[in-house]
């Protein structure tokens, strides 16, 4: 059995394993039960009725939260066109092939992000065997792929995360801080639970998400209930 520390287990005592949270008491209790020094990261994850090997039930999208989720996200805008644009938007690297080059030849990865113009595609194609296994590979569907790249960019500074389910079904990503209000974190989370609604199959039949938690940082996990929503 994993040992764990006396903080740690002292905050699990306060969560009830066999009980499901309203989304307000979860995340008092989730902000309460922090068991780090530093800001901790606050995270969503569910559990969901799907087959991932089904092309119709392979979740993913993008959502910019109402409060951002407290992390800024290096961007790195690979165009041949729109270089001024990007810049102006807060693109922290620009340029084209010589981007590319550089993570080629440094292996260099200095960034969260990649957001491309259609122009580029034909040379990031070359590079899928690169930055696909780390998930950079910019694609149409995730909104990273544009020419309105200024706006891209400028969406993703402001908190755009991408998300997709794995193959077990599991959906996790990050929705605020310790710091957050609770609030802004319950303001998060319910927009969170509402695009993940949205993007129910037709073909799935019976309950949707099957479980759902939220926990910090090294902090134990929470579970919400979305009743009314799912």
């Amino acid at each position: 059995m994993k040992k764990v520390s006396k903080k740690y287990a002292a905050a699990l005592k306060k969560v009830d394993a066999t009980k499901l949270y309203e989304i307000k008491e979860a995340v008092a209790l989730v902000k309460e039960t922090s068991v780090t020094k530093f800001d901790a990261a606050v995270d969503i994850n569910f559990r969901l009725n799907v087959n991932p090997t089904l092309a119709d039930q392979l979740i993913r999208g993008t959502i910019t939260l109402p409060h951002g989720n407290g992390k800024t996200k290096k961007v790195l805008a690979l165009t041949m066109t729109k270089a001024e644009e990007a810049k102006a938007a807060g693109a922290d690297f620009v340029g084209g092939k010589d981007m590319l080059e550089k993570i080629q030849v440094e292996n260099w990865f200095g960034f969260d992000v990649i957001v491309a113009t259609p122009d580029m595609m034909g040379e990031l194609g070359k590079m899928g065997r690169v930055l696909g296994p780390k998930g950079l590979m910019p694609n149409p569907k995730t909104g990273t792929v544009t020419m309105n790249i200024g706006q891209a960019v400028t969406e993703i500074k402001k908190g755009k995360i991408a998300y997709r389910v794995d193959k077990d079904g599991n959906l996790a990503m990050s929705i605020g801080r310790v710091s957050f209000s609770d609030a802004d974190l319950v303001d998060n989370i319910a927009a969170v639970c509402d695009q993940i609604v949205k993007s129910r199959p037709a073909s799935v039949k019976g309950v949707f998400i099957k479980t759902a938690a939220i926990a910090t940082t090294m902090g134990p996990g929470v579970k919400v209930t979305f009743e009314g929503r799912n």
